[in-house]
């Protein structure tokens, strides 16, 4: 098994090309499945999830050319109907295929999800959604078979903002039967990301990155081109890594609009930010100052954020709350983050922290993927050597984060 050995210490100059976004990459993946037409895709980042993701829809027989960052995808020859438990266990974004299938074939067979020990995030949202519009739902053997002749636009209120379920349910009613109403939906920058693909296909949808997201369904969809937006979380990752090792580094192929509250919050922590076109360039040269960060739903804080948030705040001056408002088993890092000398109480769903002058490198175990780039920035800036094991939830959100990470002059190397 692979870990990575940090020597803290390093300040971070330099440039770093942001990635394609993981999040938004894997549901317009998907919607190659609403057409037997060719979707080409640029920007699409490497990573576990992303291969997975193409694997799954290649054992559909969806036809698939990687050539770097860019994918063709052809779902003209479809032959199985169906996302295996092998495949969905370690990545719940495979639930996004139910949608598609049973808008285009009218049928799907797809298992109950795996993927992060975070907290429950049921798929009831995209069941009742689909039988809202017309689909049958049988769950048997940890799998959920759907069928309809043809989906039926419907009113859908979501008691829970979701985001894979408002994704699912937007590229469903693409090819339903009239129009379809999607109320307290999720306002994501991923979600509009996908709008803005399946409008490319000949969809017709208004209101995507509102609560209120109205799609008149057609007969068909066809081929597009697409460029996958830029990877927020793997920016805000980035920014404040520097803030809390210290430097100055600059961000390219990246988007500022989608991170106002991150961006306000490294500002609130003595981070000097500029902003030009698609860079953002950090400076600090000082200790970062505690920062409070509570999570809720875009464009509020994001609790992809909160585990990094929590790092600096470990060396920062001065106490800060953390409090997660989205999953309930979020604070999986906390017990690692003491081991490295951080003094942290958690009390429900908030964490205070005491920033200390220094955390001291330790061997700590990564338990999902935020909480991997969470230790990282830790192990950035303890000193001595930490070393990280169980990375691989890592390469499922980050394409190359050692190589980027070394070339701003860290000293990170992967290890087996």
């Amino acid at each position: 098994m692979q870990k990575l050995a940090i020597q803290g210490g390093s300040r971070l100059n330099g440039e770093v090309r942001i990635s394609g976004a993981k999040n938004a990459a894997l549901p317009i993946l998907c919607a190659s499945l609403l057409t037997g037409d060719p979707l080409q895709l640029g920007n699409v980042p490497d990573l576990n999830d992303v291969a997975t993701m193409r694997k799954l829809l290649q054992q559909m027989g969806v036809a698939i050319v990687v050539e770097g960052g860019q994918v063709a995808l052809s779902a003209a020859q479809i032959d199985k109907l169906e996302a295996p438990y092998d495949m969905v266990k370690t990545m719940r974004a495979a639930i996004l295929v139910l949608g598609p299938l049973v808008a285009r074939f009218g049928e799907a067979r797809v298992s109950l999800p795996g993927g992060c020990a975070i907290g429950s995030r049921p798929v009831d949202l995209h069941i009742k959604g689909l039988q809202a519009m017309g689909a049958e739902i049988h769950i048997e053997h940890g799998y959920i078979h759907a069928q309809a002749r043809r989906l039926k636009g419907a009113r859908i209120f979501f008691d829970l903002v979701s985001v894979t379920g408002t994704e699912n349910l937007m590229m469903a009613a693409t090819l339903a039967d009239g129009v379809t109403v999607l109320e307290n939906a999720a306002r994501e920058p991923e979600v509009v990301d996908l709008a803005h693909c399946l409008i490319a296909m000949g969809a017709r949808i208004e209101g995507a990155g509102s609560d209120t997201i109205t799609v008149t369904g057609v007969e068909k969809l066809h081929g597009a081109s697409h460029r996958v937006m830029p990877d927020r979380i793997e920016s805000g990752t980035f920014l404040v890594a520097a803030a809390a090792a210290g430097g100055n580094i600059t961000l390219t192929d990246t988007r500022a609009d989608i991170l106002d509250n991150v961006l306000e919050k490294l500002q609130e922590a003595g981070a000097t930010i500029q902003v030009s076109g698609s860079t953002i360039n950090l400076q600090m040269n000082q200790r970062p100052r505690a920062v409070n960060v509570r999570t809720a739903p875009y464009p509020a804080f994001p609790t992809d954020m909160q585990a990094q948030f929590m790092a600096m705040n470990c060396i920062a001056e001065g106490s800060s709350m953390v409090v997660e408002t989205i999953f309930e088993n979020r604070f999986m890092h906390v017990q690692e983050l003491r081991r490295l000398g951080a003094q942290i109480d958690v009390e429900g769903n908030t964490a205070v922290i005491r920033g200390c002058a220094q955390l001291e490198g330790a061997a700590i175990m990564a338990t999902d993927l935020r909480a991997s780039a969470c230790l990282v920035i830790a192990g950035l800036v303890a000193q001595g050597e930490t070393v990280i094991d169980r990375i691989y939830h890592l390469d499922r959100g980050y394409e190359h984060i050692e190589a980027k990470l070394s070339a701003l002059g860290a000293q990170i190397r992967r290890i087996k």
